[in-house]
């Protein structure tokens, strides 16, 4: 059985800095896209999640989103099953629910977005 656990999320004041973790358990770990994403208080739950960063199979090749290039980090500890995004410089604009997946990539692509293991969520909240 997969099992997709997020943690590390809170709240922090504009400026500040938190590490997101995933553990990820019941499958290759190192055989799959990994990638987070977002869901803003705002959005539209029929709408897709916005894509934050990703880690690509085979190559390990990253993506950053327009919004979160040089803040953001994402890192992978493969022999502990996990992915770890660093967030820094945030925005109250970043307060969202961040998720982790694991899954398949479209062609050409980076990001899990088809066949993907969802966590739970982990809740970051941007406010001062």
């Amino acid at each position: 059985q997969v099992q997709v656990m997020e943690s590390g999320g809170g709240l922090v004041q504009p400026g500040g800095s938190l590490r997101l973790s995933c553990i990820v358990s019941g499958l290759n770990f190192d055989s799959y896209d990994l990638g987070w994403f977002r869901r803003a208080p705002e959005q539209a739950p029929e709408k897709e999640l916005e894509e934050v960063s990703c880690i690509r199979e085979g190559d390990d090749r990253l993506y950053y989103s327009d919004a979160v290039k040089g803040r953001f980090s994402i890192s992978k500890d493969s022999p502990r099953n996990t992915l770890y995004l660093e967030l820094n410089s945030l925005k109250p604009g970043d307060t969202a629910v961040y998720y982790c997946a694991a899954g398949r990539r479209f062609s050409g692509g980076v990001c899990p977005r088809q066949s993907n293991y969802w966590g739970q969520g982990t809740q970051v909240t941007v406010s001062s």
